[in-house]
């Protein structure tokens, strides 16, 4: 097979709704049509037994807690048509055990993550770029929700890896590249058909173009 597979890349800060945009836009496609590698899967484990204090001050928003080379072998697979197995990423939680990720290969990838515009080698690979550009209001309020129900982090250390981490790596690592992005999909809004619309959209312009 010598059909290269389009590759969308979709980049969005946290609390940018990413995920939901995401999980809306697949919905266009059957499973054989697409395929998706996440950044968050490639994070570099982290001492095991982190105090509290420790995980709030450890800045999981830098490139260099990201593996690299294996994030970028991976996407450079499913570009060949080849399947990619990954250990699922659980976030430290130690309770948690691990699923084996079987990614195939598709006609369609895509890669999604804070950094896959800042990693040169994933940037290139990239034939759409969407940039999720939320306000920094919404995308704190979004966080607080997800971290504070999901993942226990009182609103103290949330507050703090935001102000600290997350809004010096989101402008340092994604914001430059924001106008070099082929669609810029504000999410603001609440209203989940805002998205759905948008994400119709934009696979139907896929759709016609690249799938037909």
């Amino acid at each position: 097979m010598n059909n290269k597979p389009f590759v969308i890349g979709i980049a969005g800060g946290s609390g940018s709704g990413k995920t939901f945009f995401l999980n809306c836009f697949l919905e266009h496609f059957s499973k054989d049509e697409v395929c998706l590698i996440s950044q968050d899967d490639y994070y570099i484990p982290v001492a095991a037994g982190m105090t509290a204090e420790e995980n709030k001050l450890y800045n999981f928003d830098l490139p260099t807690t990201i593996d690299e080379a294996a994030f970028i072998a991976d996407a450079k697979k499913l570009l060949n048509h080849e399947t990619v197995y990954k250990k699922e990423y659980t976030f430290n939680n130690a309770s948690a055990v691990p699923k084996i990720l079987e990614i195939k290969s598709a006609p369609i990838i895509i890669i999604e993550g804070l950094f896959i515009l800042h990693f040169k080698a994933i940037a290139e690979m990239l034939d759409l770029k969407i940039f999720i550009d939320t306000e920094e209001e919404v995308a704190l309020h979004r966080r607080l929700k997800r971290d504070l129900i999901e993942r226990g982090y009182s609103a103290e250390d949330v507050n703090y890896k935001w102000i600290n981490h997350v809004l010096p790596a989101y402008k340092e690592f994604l914001l430059p590249h924001k106008h070099h992005c082929h669609k810029i999909v504000i999410n603001n809004t609440q209203v989940a058909e805002d998205i759905i619309r948008i994400t119709r959209d934009i696979s139907k312009e896929i759709r016609d173009t690249v799938l037909n």
